[in-house]
């Protein structure tokens, strides 16, 4: 049985490339998924602040595995994306998954920031 080449098979380096990029984007958003759920997770002694500081676990917490899905989501749009580009020849870099990376992991840091300062100052 003979088989035929496609068009994949005229890039197979960058289709690889483009799957190790697409898992470690994934792996990135489980991160940030997981740092959602270690935040939820912080329990306060008991001080007069400790409802704050639940709200703000409460808060990095869900937010992070939202903005984690939306990092995946953009990461499976980017993969498919480049891989039409590839076989196309039009690729062009994103850009859209690095904002979006960049933007919430920003958010994720200063919540957990102002999370560590309730933790420690009060």
């Amino acid at each position: 049985m003979e088989e035929t080449r496609t068009v994949d098979s005229k890039y197979i380096q960058q289709h690889l490339a483009n799957e190790r990029t697409y898992l470690a984007w994934i792996r990135t958003g489980i991160a940030i998924v997981g740092l959602g759920f270690v935040a939820a997770g912080v329990m306060f002694r008991a001080s007069p602040y400790q409802h704050i500081g639940h709200v703000i676990a409460a808060f990095v917490g869900i937010g992070a595995v939202a903005l984690g899905a939306l990092i995946m989501a953009c990461a499976t749009r980017d993969y498919l994306k480049k891989q039409k580009g590839i076989n196309s020849e039009t690729f062009r870099s994103p850009k859209l998954s690095v904002w979006v990376t960049f933007a919430s992991l920003g958010l994720v840091d200063m919540f957990l920031l102002a999370l560590v300062i309730v933790l420690l100052l009060f």
